[in-house]
């Protein structure tokens, strides 16, 4: 997989001490991205997916992994991979995608489904800097969402954290 890197014992990328996974490459392209250096898909460098897991089950003070960039569910086959070898060690999985759940659910590539059941919490939706928001927990703009997906998909719909 195509990553710009990683993180241990991340505390902004979701609750408790994170392996943050920033993936490589973004098409939306978001004005203020905070990471605009993941945007080129073929920029970072390429990491075997058995590495990246390799160093997530490493460290065993980890709460969780949190797949972000960039844009995780550009690589969803090989991020539905590291999500279930955490939800395999017991650790909860975030995903912060551009996309809404709802175009995800839209999808026809399986992988993306099979990321998405293997996600426990996604923020969603493009950010956008006329709603940034520094008093935001886990986002960066109103309008980006905290999404339970289990739920959601038990539901067929957003059900959202507040």
């Amino acid at each position: 997989m195509r990553i710009a890197g990683l993180v241990q014992d991340s505390i902004v990328d979701g609750p408790g001490l994170r392996f943050a996974v920033f993936t490589q490459g973004c098409p939306h392209h978001c004005e203020g991205c905070h990471n605009p250096e993941t945007h080129d898909p073929s920029g970072g460098s390429e990491t075997p997916v058995a590495d990246v897991i390799r160093q997530l089950l490493g460290n065993p003070l980890t709460d969780g992994v949190t797949l972000t960039g960039g844009e995780p569910f550009a690589q969803p086959g090989a991020c539905a991979e590291i999500a279930g070898a955490a939800r395999n060690a017991g650790l909860n999985v975030w995903a912060y995608s551009g996309y809404t759940f709802e175009e995800l659910l839209a999808s026809a590539d399986p992988d993306i489904r099979r990321l998405l059941e293997r996600v426990d919490v996604l923020v969603d939706g493009r950010f956008v800097l006329k709603e940034r928001s520094l008093n935001l927990h886990w986002r960066g703009s109103r309008n980006q969402r905290i999404v339970d997906v289990p739920k959601s998909l038990a539901a067929g719909n957003a059900v959202i954290i507040e």
